[in-house]
């Protein structure tokens, strides 16, 4: 029986080269990025440095804008509740990630007034609807620049041109796309973007935001201590996983401009033709997505169930970071989707034809028998 890993928006693999790059950071090279006093000290810093150049090459941003964080969900929550402003209105969408509607909605129980625009049946929300409820009080648009489970692509340039010329700040959650499409800050037109090292084949624990200098943004620190990241997020570097974070990074704006993105999303549409003659339904778009995702709700079958019979394979039902609550998908549920028979497939940089195939032939076996097994 082949098992095979289709999950890689919940988490990837470590890179071998990322291990190699931060194996002599956990010992010979151990020092403290903050120690000045010694050279363990400065060869920490240098490490940093470097990776914090690499990390912001992905994105075409200066070194000096990124500041390193414990991974995405910090990194998001400092985006969304360390802003400082006289004005009291954000505006979200209904399906970003948990990280980022939490703190909206703590920045509600905190007296701000919070929109969240509801989505189309693609998931997708347009610069008419932005434009619409920005107001004289408005502070903050946080839109995720790729959703995590339909893997729908926001016009987020042109959500950023009109943000930008109103004076308000944006924020994107690039969790997913990044290493996956091409990604530029100023073409993008934000001010502040969320990543995270083990979406792109780096190690878990580390992620970053990106804080627009020219912008002027003033960010209050979530954590304090040590001043670290120019105050802005105490504590002690982890080096050895900003090193991986730096090398995943640099490995994944390859990716993004090399042939994988069309590989992917051949492989994807390879996929969906194998598993649209079993009575399905698409969740996610056939355009304006990521290439490696693939949404898909199968009439008449529980999702959970489906997975149990195809224990060899890894999926999901949706986002990882949900799942514990076992509540309904609040993405499908936004695009009017069955989550209780919906599963996601996320193609990784390894993932084969042959493997693909094999998921077919799978589903053809199980999703039949379920159904008439159901009937009986």
């Amino acid at each position: 029986m082949m098992s095979i890993y289709l999950d890689h928006h919940a988490t990837t693999p470590c890179d071998p080269q990322v291990v190699a790059a931060m194996l002599p950071y956990f010992t010979e090279r151990f020092g403290n990025a903050a120690s000045r006093s010694h050279s363990w000290g400065y060869d920490a810093k240098a490490a940093v440095d470097f990776a914090r150049e690499q990390v912001g090459e992905l994105i075409g941003a200066s070194p000096s804008e990124i500041v390193f964080t414990s991974g995405a969900t910090e990194a998001n929550n400092l985006a969304i509740l360390g802003p400082q402003s006289n004005r009291k209105h954000v505006i979200t969408t209904a399906i970003e990630h948990r990280s980022v509607l939490d703190p909206v909605r703590e920045l509600e129980r905190r007296g701000f007034s919070v929109t969240i625009l509801p989505v189309n049946a693609h998931g997708r929300v347009t610069v008419e609807q932005v434009k619409k409820h920005l107001t004289s009080d408005t502070f903050l648009v946080s839109v995720g620049l790729a959703n995590n489970e339909i893997g729908t692509l926001q016009p987020l340039p042109e959500i950023g041109e009109v943000c930008r010329s109103a004076g308000i700040w944006l924020h994107t959650d690039a969790v997913q796309a990044a290493g996956s499409i091409p990604l530029n800050v100023e073409t993008l037109g934000i001010d502040l973007l969320s990543l995270s090292a083990h979406k792109i084949y780096g190690p878990k624990g580390v992620g970053a935001l990106y804080v627009r200098r020219k912008s002027r943004l003033p960010l209050h620190p979530l954590l304090f201590g040590g001043g670290q990241e120019k105050g802005l997020r105490s504590g002690t570097l982890p080096v050895p996983l900003v090193v991986g974070f730096g090398a995943a990074a640099a490995l994944a704006a390859k990716t993004s401009l090399g042939t994988w993105p069309i590989s992917a999303s051949q492989l994807r549409d390879h996929l969906w033709k194998g598993l649209e003659v079993l009575g399905t339904r698409r969740n996610s778009p056939s355009t304006g997505v990521l290439p490696h995702n693939l949404n898909v709700a199968f009439d008449g079958v529980d999702a959970e169930m489906l997975l149990l019979e195809l224990r060899e394979f890894g999926l999901s039902t949706g986002s990882a970071c949900s799942s514990a609550d076992k509540g309904p998908s609040h993405v499908l549920a936004a695009i009017g989707a069955s989550y209780r028979q919906s599963i996601r497939f996320g193609l990784g940089r390894s993932t084969t034809e042959a493997e693909i195939d094999e998921v077919i032939r799978r589903f053809s076996e199980v999703v039949p028998q379920i159904r008439a097994r159901d009937q009986l």
